[in-house]
């Protein structure tokens, strides 16, 4: 029988962890415990202690984290954000509905967003830099930061692929005014639908967010203004604090796993790989995508499909900038090329060792280094 690896398991999401979660849906349903309810109480604390953030605030997905944020930081009509333009379309679509121009720029080597080009992209009307942490990995903070306090703008990041990566110690997420979460379940930490989480330190901004996501409604029940229904499910919050108590088992074989890759495809000149677990000590990376460069990675993913191995090209092959229903242009040369070349391996903790060996032989049999 042919080896097949899929790029995402599915069901492995709930299989993992199966009993642990009949019980815990078992006991909110009998406690008809719906929504804001302890066990979201408790999921927000306990995400707060794991990421040193002074707050957490579990609501509805990713995106309306990113609005919530962006409102709550007075972002809107007339102000421009800065975003990478190697990133999902939610980011930019966050900027839109919060009132904002997007500005798409340029990635790095390493698919992060590049200093440089946010420079370059800085107008009298930039409110705010949004960097996307992404595929598990922080951006360089301290030159964001250098760029942000030079021309008095807010960070605002996209951690939604971010949860537990660290730049110089220091969590994904708690760099900024906010940072955004998503618990979409292929993410490192998934949920069994869609769900989302803000983290800040500032205690005018938590109270913002924390009525925005509930019609507007203060810690009294009381409305203070216009809000918006997005909360995070009861259910869902509990079922991410059973996994949230093992995340730490999960980076630790996502980077294993990585290492293979290194091990495995390190020597090949046809490919680029992410930086390695380890070889940067600024950068502690979790993984949440294993995303390279490939020569001729348009044969080499039909190769992989044709041995029984998915592979994805990450926004369905385009950059944001590169969507022209949604009129942005950009002068991202890296971003550009990188589009013609970028492939996702299969990466998850339903991977095993021989799952890895055998796309990483495929992968020099393609290339004839079998």
């Amino acid at each position: 029988m042919k080896h097949s690896v899929p790029f995402f398991n599915y069901p492995h999401v709930f299989v993992s962890q199966e009993e642990e979660f009949l019980a815990a849906i078992q006991d909110i349903g009998r406690r008809g415990a719906y929504i804001l309810q302890k066990d979201l109480t408790q999921f927000e604390d306990d995400l707060a202690k794991f990421t040193g953030a002074k707050y957490a605030l579990g609501v509805a997905n990713g995106t309306d984290a990113l609005i919530i944020a962006l409102r709550a930081a007075n972002t809107g009509a007339g102000d421009e954000v800065i975003f990478a333009s190697h990133t999902y379309v939610a980011t930019a679509a966050a900027i839109h509905f919060a009132g904002a121009t997007p500005v798409p720029v340029d990635c790095r080597a390493d698919h992060m967003i590049d200093p440089q080009s946010i420079r370059n992209a800085i107008t009298s009307r930039t409110k705010a830099i949004m960097p996307t942490q992404l595929n598990g990995r922080t951006c360089n903070m301290d030159e964001l930061q250098a760029i942000a306090d030079e021309h008095n703008l807010l960070i605002v990041e996209d951690a939604a692929q971010g949860l537990g990566a660290r730049f110089r110690g220091k969590c994904a997420g708690t760099f900024g005014i906010a940072g955004t979460i998503s618990f979409y379940p292929a993410k490192v930490l998934g949920c069994f639908g869609d769900g989302g989480a803000i983290l800040t330190n500032d205690d005018a901004m938590y109270e913002t967010m924390y009525q925005m996501r509930d019609h507007g409604r203060n810690h009294d029940g009381e409305v203070m203004g216009w809000g918006l229904n997005s909360r995070l499910d009861n259910m869902q919050a509990a079922i991410l604090n059973l996994k949230l108590q093992k995340y730490d088992s999960e980076m630790k074989r996502r980077r294993v796993l990585a290492s293979l890759y290194q091990t495995r495809l390190g020597d090949l000149a046809e490919l680029q790989l992410p930086p390695a677990p380890g070889s940067e000590p600024d950068h502690f990376d979790v993984f949440q995508n294993y995303e390279l460069e490939a020569d001729r990675r348009d044969e080499l993913q039909k190769f992989l499909r044709e041995c029984g191995i998915g592979s994805l090209v990450q926004w369905g092959g385009k950059a944001v900038h590169q969507i022209k229903t949604l009129g942005l242009s950009a002068d991202v040369p890296y971003t550009e090329k990188m589009f013609k070349r970028c492939l996702m391996l299969p990466m998850n903790t339903a991977l095993t060792d021989d799952d890895v060996a055998y796309v990483c032989d495929t992968i020099r049999r393609f290339y004839g280094k079998g």
